[in-house]
């Protein structure tokens, strides 16, 4: 059975997970806790000090078994994401041996991020939300599962001139659309927000902020291209969601 666990139960029990479990959040936080080198995500970094992420270990993700674990995890997400706190985040890890750390491209697991989201969705017990698109090339459409819209964010062994999209092991985090309710172009907050971590993101990666990163909900928007980042500013023809969730 998986479980959600909070940073500050992990702190206290880490030693006692799997020695990969351990590693792949260890690694995380010392990326995300670097005061020399600021993670430009500036809510999740705030959500990682604020104890308000909430973590899940899944099976390598070309299995089943991963899928059903990570229904699992968003099932459980889903009914107590709005009580972790302000900057709330589900972060899982996935088992990554060896032969896709080190071999795999980033089209790979471009590829088998989509797969995922594709296979999870499928797992999915309660009907689309009525008012998310289900149609990725609309500007509403955000992934959901059981009745919950969610940003997803997807980094990888792969990743080498977008830094902020590199980790040690494949990791998917599912960030809820609650979250952004403050964080959107219709607050000064927002915008002040916007233009903090553009700036962190263009110092952090060296490169330019990809094109694709807009807001949710703009009409020139859309969504499924900022979930995963290329090392370069391509994106897919088409959403690859839309094409697997068809065939499952």
């Amino acid at each position: 059975m998986v479980l959600l666990n909070a940073k500050t139960w992990l702190d206290r029990h880490l030693s006692e997970l799997p020695q990969w479990q351990q590693d792949a959040f260890s690694q995380f936080g010392d990326m995300i806790d670097d005061e020399a080198r600021m993670y430009p995500c500036i809510p999740g970094r705030q959500g990682f000090l604020s104890d308000s992420l909430r973590f899940g270990f899944a099976a390598d993700p070309r299995t089943d078994e991963a899928i059903d674990e990570v229904a699992a995890l968003l099932r459980q997400y889903g009914d107590c994401s709005r009580e972790t706190g302000k900057y709330a985040s589900l972060v899982i890890f996935f088992q990554t041996p060896g032969d896709m750390r080190y071999d795999y491209s980033v089209e790979d697991y471009e590829q088998l991020f989509w797969s995922v989201l594709s296979r999870v969705s499928a797992k999915d017990q309660l009907p689309w939300p009525g008012h998310i698109a289900s149609d990725p090339s609309h500007h509403s459409w955000e992934f959901c599962f059981s009745g919950h819209p969610y940003f997803a964010f997807c980094g990888t062994p792969a990743h080498q001139i977008r830094k902020s999209r590199r980790t040690t092991h494949f990791l998917i985090t599912f960030q809820p659309r609650w979250v952004f309710a403050e964080i959107n172009d219709s607050t000064p907050f927002g915008r002040n927000l916007k233009k903090q971590i553009r700036q962190k993101l263009v110092e952090y990666d060296g490169v330019p902020a990809h094109p694709s990163l807009k807001w949710y909900g703009q009409a020139d928007n859309l969504e499924w291209e900022q979930y995963f980042l290329r090392d370069d500013e391509t994106v897919a023809a088409k959403c690859p969601f839309s094409s697997m969730h068809k065939m499952d």
